[in-house]
């Protein structure tokens, strides 16, 4: 019995391949089921294609994001999750149902496999066994199953030839295909191209029926677009007449870098009308990093970047150099936490002071 669950996992593992290196995206994805036909617009996520012969039944997919994933098992009196890990990025959510006969046990394991094959990092995994791995669905099914595009039931239900399998699709469609018996559940991180990739797999018996489903969420941490808003003169008179001081978003730099990127125009635009409007006002240009890295490296860096928005606004605005001062503060004044992706992005900010 042993050798022949190990001999299913094999089989199944050949048909479920994650790119080998992570850091090509150009891995042909797998064959749409025979028995059923996909959801319209979906496919499998570059980074991990299906069980074999799986039908993919849901997808969603979001360029740009936020989403949570478990920090420890379990949930809250409000059904979120305990130690939440806050990504934001592209995200992308899959549901696909395996073909009939298979066994959660089956196909988690299989997934589980191609994933550490890969160096998956385990933060959360539990087995039916365990009372609260049940409870996990909660944290996810409710609120972001219904978002995603589910595909046509009725149209895959009349197409097959054995009456049985068209009976078990009648009931099909809704929250359950998540999985609601027999759950397994894993979430973890991957590196690809040095970025953190984070993976949630939920499998489970689909309630009444012979099917088994796995929810698979991939979050791919990036950058929001930049330049899209801009606090222009009269907001940041404003900010400054109140607070003494107004944090911009809208300058840009690549990572680890000091370069001002094109986009950062807008908002020196608006800080060149703000000083020309106002020729007696003095302020520090102060740069704030997240603590990502060295302190000594952070304070090196945001003190050329600050340097880098005050040679700006002298040498493309004519702004006197006496009126502007540079100042590289790195972490030591967060307006968040940095144990999360959305803190530190407003951590990384520019901030201009009154003097």
């Amino acid at each position: 019995m042993i050798r022949s669950m190990h001999a299913r996992l094999r089989a199944g593992l050949a048909g479920l391949m994650l790119a080998g290196t992570l850091g090509s995206l150009a891995m042909p994805a797998a064959a749409a089921p025979s028995w059923a036909t996909d959801v319209a617009g979906g496919q499998d996520h570059p980074l991990l294609q299906r069980y074999t012969d799986s039908w993919l039944i849901a997808y969603q997919q979001q360029s740009f994001a936020q989403t949570s994933f478990p920090g420890k098992l379990g949930l809250d009196n409000k059904n979120h999750f305990l130690a939440p890990v806050t990504v934001e990025g592209q995200v992308t959510r899959l549901v696909y149902l395996a073909p009939p006969g298979k066994t959660p046990l089956e196909v988690h394991r299989n997934y589980e496999q191609a994933l550490a094959a890969a160096g998956f990092k385990a933060v959360v995994s539990c087995t039916p066994s365990q009372p609260l791995c049940e409870k996990m669905r909660y944290g996810f099914a409710d609120d972001r199953y219904d978002a995603l595009k589910q595909a046509n039931f009725a149209a895959s239900r009349d197409r097959q030839s054995d009456p049985k399998l068209a009976d078990a699709m009648r009931g099909l469609g809704g929250v359950n295909m998540v999985g609601t018996e027999d759950l397994f559940f894993s979430y973890g991180t991957l590196s690809r191209n040095g970025a953190t990739v984070h993976v949630m797999v939920n499998t489970g018996k689909v309630y009444n029926s012979p099917f088994v489903g796995t929810y698979i969420e991939i979050a791919e941490p990036k950058a929001m677009l930049g330049g899209q808003v801009t606090v222009n003169a009269d907001a940041l008179k404003n900010g400054l007449q109140a607070e003494g001081k107004i944090a911009l978003y809208g300058i840009y730099f690549d990572t680890g870098k000091a370069a001002l990127k094109p986009e950062s125009k807008a908002q020196l635009d608006e800080m060149a009308r703000l000083l020309k409007a106002q020729p007696a006002l003095k302020v520090y240009i102060v740069g704030h990093t997240d603590n990502q890295g060295t302190l000594a490296a952070n304070l090196t860096l945001s003190q050329q970047r600050a340097q880098a928005v005050v040679e700006a606004l002298i040498q493309q605005y004519q702004i006197p150099a006496a009126r502007l001062s540079a100042q590289g503060v790195a972490s030591l004044v967060p307006v968040a936490a940095n144990a999360a992706e959305a803190g530190r992005a407003k951590n990384r900010r520019v901030e201009l002071v009154v003097q």
